[in-house]
Parts: C-alpha cells; sequence; structure tokens
C-alpha cells in the first residue's frame, strides 16, 4: 500500500497539537551524547541533576535489559562499566516510560511501548550486520514511534479507539490519525525531532518508517533502512502497534534482507520472539 501524500508542512494545523513536554534530561543527553569533545562527567552530572530521572536510568542499567556483571551503584559508575555508547538507549527507554507514565496501564498504550521496545531490540541485532552503533540503533528503534506516542498523550481516549478497531496494514492507519487530528503520527514525530534540536539523522527514522525500502532514493544499508525491516519485524515478532495490524510473513521478511543482514536473525521466527520478550520483560521488571 502507498503512504498517503503528505500534506504541505505550512497547511499542517500544529496550532491545535498540545502535546505535554518530554523529559528534558532525556533530550539533552541524545543532544550531547555523539559530541566527541563532551566528557562522561558531564553526561553522569546533567542525568543526575533530575534525581527522579537518574533512578529510573540506574535502575535499568542494573536490569536484565543489559545484565551486567556488577551492578552499579551510580550513574557515572554505570556509564563507565556499560560504555557511554548505552546511555542514549537507556535514557530514551526511561524518558519514553516517563512520558506514557500511568498510560502504560492501558493495553493499547502497552502495545505501543512493546511495539517501540521490540523494534529497539530487533534494530540493534541487525546493527551489527553494516557496523552501526548498536546503540544508536536502538535509540533510533526506540524512537520511531515518538510521533504515536504524542498522539495517545494528547488524545488518548479518541486515539486507544481507534487503535483498537482498526484494522490494515501500519501504513494504512496513517489516514485515519489525520482525519482524526489533522495530521499523522510520521509528521508528529518530524516536528518533535526539529522542536527538540536532535540530529537530522532522526528525521527519516520517525517520519519514513512506513515507507517501501529504498524509497526516496535510499539505496544500501543505513539506519533509516533497518528501521523499516525492524518495525516489521517487531509486529511480525508479535508486538504489532495495534492489534488489527496486518503483518508480513518472517520468510517473507527475511527474503528481503542481504545474507549478511539476515544472518544476525534466528531462521526460525519462534526463538525471535522469545528473544525479543525476554528483553523487553528485562525492561518492564524493573
Amino acid at each position: 500500500m502507498q503512504i498517503p501524500v503528505k500534506k504541505n508542512e505550512a497547511s499542517v494545523p500544529w496550532a491545535h497539537l498540545r502535546i505535554p513536554p518530554f523529559p528534558q534530561v532525556a533530550i539533552r543527553v541524545l543532544q550531547l551524547a555523539n559530541n566527541e569533545k563532551v566528557r562522561l562527567t558531564q553526561l553522569s552530572e546533567l542525568i543526575s541533576s533530575d534525581a527522579a530521572f537518574a533512578s529510573e536510568v540506574l535502575t535499568v542499567a542494573n536490569s536484565l535489559l543489559y545484565a551486567p556483571r556488577f551492578p552499579s551503584n551510580s550513574i557515572l559508575q554505570a556509564i563507565s562499566v556499560l560504555g557511554s555508547d548505552h546511555l542514549q538507549g537507556m535514557c530514551m527507554t526511561v524518558g519514553m516510560r516517563a512520558y506514557l507514565g500511568r498510560s502504560l496501564s492501558d493495553t493499547a498504550m502497552r502495545a505501543l511501548w512493546r511495539h517501540s521496545l521490540a523494534c529497539a531490540v530487533i534494530a540493534e541485532r541487525l546493527a551489527g550486520a553494516g557496523g552501526m552503533s548498536k546503540d544508536t540503533a536502538y535509540t533510533a528503534g526506540v524512537l520511531h514511534d515518538v510521533g504515536r506516542f504524542a498522539l495517545a498523550v494528547i488524545r488518548p481516549k479518541e486515539y486507544t479507539e481507534l487503535l483498537g478497531k482498526h484494522e490494515g496494514t501500519a501504513a494504512s492507519l496513517l489516514d485515519a490519525e489525520a482525519e482524526l487530528f489533522g495530521f499523522n503520527h510520521c509528521q508528529v514525530g518530524k516536528k518533535l525531532i526539529v522542536d527538540w534540536k536532535l540530529s537530522p539523522e532522526f528525521n527519516p527514522i520517525v517520519s519514513e518508517h512506513h515507507s517501501p525500502r529504498g524509497e526516496n532514493g535510499s539505496v544500501g544499508w543505513d539506519l533509516g533502512e533497518l528501521i523499516k525491516v525492524s518495525c516489521r519485524l517487531a509486529d511480525c515478532a508479535g508486538f504489532p502497534a495495534f492489534p488489527g495490524c496486518a503483518v508480513t510473513l518472517y520468510e517473507e521478511l527475511l527474503d528481503l534482507l542481504a545474507p549478511k543482514e539476515r544472518s544476525m536473525l534466528p531462521t526460525d521466527l519462534e526463538m525471535l520472539q522469545e528473544d525479543v520478550s525476554s528483553r523487553i520483560q528485562g525492561v518492564e521488571s524493573v
């Protein structure tokens, strides 16, 4: 299915968009983490400036998601033990969970959360095929549906009803979102990346993850293409963003991958499901 033609940005009714603020510490970490001149102590002090956020980051760092050999007692120690490469992913995981807050108790919201985590875990696996940063891939996976989270926070009742009744491909939901809000989650995600002053590499992650592979002149294996596949694999592995989501067979998705990419995934879908489930439980158990 073709993705709906995007509206002119000037015609999108952003004035009606009232999005609660995202945890600023998480955004600031994403802004600074790729700066080679930033010291670990600076990042540690930034995270520690928000006691509640720091506590959550430390809990996740010691969880089964990362399974460190020795538990860390401070943010600086956690960064030193796990490496700064894991910092973006940890902070975005904590930030997204805090952003959704109590709404995570809702079945539909929990499905969105698990879909993003599944996409992140799979993206992290596939990153090794192209020599990409595993943490950047994981972060991109968690972040790819941030526009959908925003819609859920703006009008939770209406959006959960839409998610519950819609049937079709993930891309087909974009039209229904536009009818309800005046914009879809890909457009909202792109606006947030700009507003938060994050790296431009995240723009296609949030705005084009439902596009066919290779669209817009993209070739080879880059972060955008990785997330497109990881998103569909998350659906296939039993973690769709909504119950009526049409999924592609695992064998067909594997056929879309080059041999090196394919080698990063198990040949059996159940093995992938078990791996993803285990990692998600590692986050949800803390």
